[in-house]
């Protein structure tokens, strides 16, 4: 299984072959090499990097061990003429996702997360993919490993759109397919991501 985690536009593969395109591939002697300071340190001078091992799944654990690891959950939710809610926060088109509270499911937390992000009433129905992002949050001064579990969600429509300004919402909008995958494109990795498993669930 191949982990990808993304440091904002920047991102890291796990794998166990290298790549066949031209990147900055590091392969550790030993998994106790592939820690946070090093990783970063080479994202400093390259926008993607592969750690070539022979257990991703250990290399991976030895990275994730360097962080406090927080569960969040979000989706695509979809109306009835089959336009897609996104959001727009710090100047990018992004999609609405939230930490997940103590004892709440994903799901659950996706659905509660798009009210409040976006005033939208939606139902899970198909879950989509999980995603990594790492960053570090100075409110707590810790490097956090964030994992986001992603759903599509439908809704019948009928509520306004209100944007949750006081986390920096800037707007809330529903855009046709097309659309949705040109503001997608330039957006972040883990969107990307979202987008393209979208195009597989609904082939």
């Amino acid at each position: 299984m191949q982990h990808a985690v993304h440091f904002a536009d920047k991102s890291v593969f796990f794998v166990a072959e290298p790549p066949v395109r031209d990147a900055f591939v590091f392969a550790p002697a030993e998994t106790g090499e592939v820690s946070r300071d090093k990783i970063v340190n080479f994202l400093e001078t390259s926008n993607t990097v592969f750690i070539v091992a022979p257990d991703p799944d250990a290399a991976f654990a030895r990275f994730a061990a360097d962080f406090t690891v927080v569960e969040a959950a979000g989706g695509v939710v979809t109306n009835a003429a089959g336009e897609r809610l996104m959001i727009r926060r710090n100047d990018r088109w992004d999609l609405p996702k939230g930490h997940i509270e103590p004892g709440e499911e994903p799901a659950a937390c996706a659905v509660r997360e798009i009210l409040e992000e976006t005033g939208v009433e939606a139902e899970v129905a198909a879950s989509l993919c999980a995603t990594w992002h790492a960053y570090w949050f100075p409110k707590t001064k810790r490097w956090e490993l964030k994992r986001t579990h992603w759903f599509l969600l439908r809704t019948r429509g009928g509520r306004s759109l209100v944007p949750q300004t006081e986390e920096g919402i800037e707007q809330v909008v529903w855009c046709a397919p097309g659309e949705f995958a040109a503001r997608a494109a330039s957006s972040f990795p883990t969107i990307r991501r979202v987008a393209e498993t979208l195009l597989e669930v609904k082939g």
